[in-house]
């Protein structure tokens, strides 16, 4: 029996493993970097912040409640499947005023998943905006404040997404409100980044032991 659990240790998980990043390969093998600098959510709060992190940035606005089913679909499609990862996490920015809504969500979200690496920026409209700018996007901001779309920021606070989609669009968020979208884009190119950051320490690995 020991042997046999041996066995699968050392040759089946390691195919498991690979199989799962093997799949998330995308046209671009490696994820385009669309913006650099994007504006850190540290100047807000100090507690948090999109370097050295794998982050996935939303913009829930005031209607909260209005948001639940995009944070429900991020948090069953996404957030569930990539959170034990190291250097993962899910920032949700919205505006002051809001906590209590936030707070009944995170209760909400608590019930199916641990959402400790959910955070939430409360800032003021005008700080929001200007975060969004940041990202230098073709996309807008309604009047709450929020988009439906959420976007993938890496460890050097750049954004990433497809710059040549099939129509030869940039892609630079994705639609929380279509779970497709969700299933078919999103999490092939959150397994790409993670899959480069794992090569690249790997490799750095190795250089040491040389």
């Amino acid at each position: 029996m020991k042997k046999t659990f041996v066995l699968v240790v050392l040759f089946v998980f390691p195919i498991v493993v690979y199989l799962f990043f093997a799949s998330g390969v995308n046209n671009f093998g490696k994820l385009p970097v669309l913006t650099e600098n994007i504006q850190d959510v540290s100047a807000y709060n100090a507690q948090v912040t999109f370097e050295d992190k794998i982050t996935i940035l939303g913009f829930l606005g005031a209607d909260v409640d209005l948001k639940k089913g995009n944070a429900f679909n991020l948090n069953q499609k996404v957030y569930k499947r990539f959170y034990e990862f190291k250097d993962f996490q899910f920032i949700m920015i919205v505006p002051k005023g809001t906590e209590s809504k936030v707070e009944e969500l995170q209760k909400e979200l608590n019930e199916l998943a641990d959402v400790s690496k959910w955070k939430f920026i409360f800032i003021e409209p005008s700080e929001i905006v200007s975060v969004f700018s940041s990202l230098k996007t073709n996309l807008e901001l309604d009047a709450s404040y929020s988009t439906p779309y959420v976007f993938i920021i890496d460890k050097d606070k750049s954004l990433r997404g497809r710059d040549k989609e099939e129509d030869n669009a940039i892609l630079y968020g994705f639609d929380a409100t279509s779970v497709a979208e969700i299933n078919n884009k999103m999490i092939d190119d959150v397994k790409i980044i993670l899959a480069e950051y794992r090569l690249a320490l790997k490799k750095n690995n190795a250089n040491r032991d040389i």
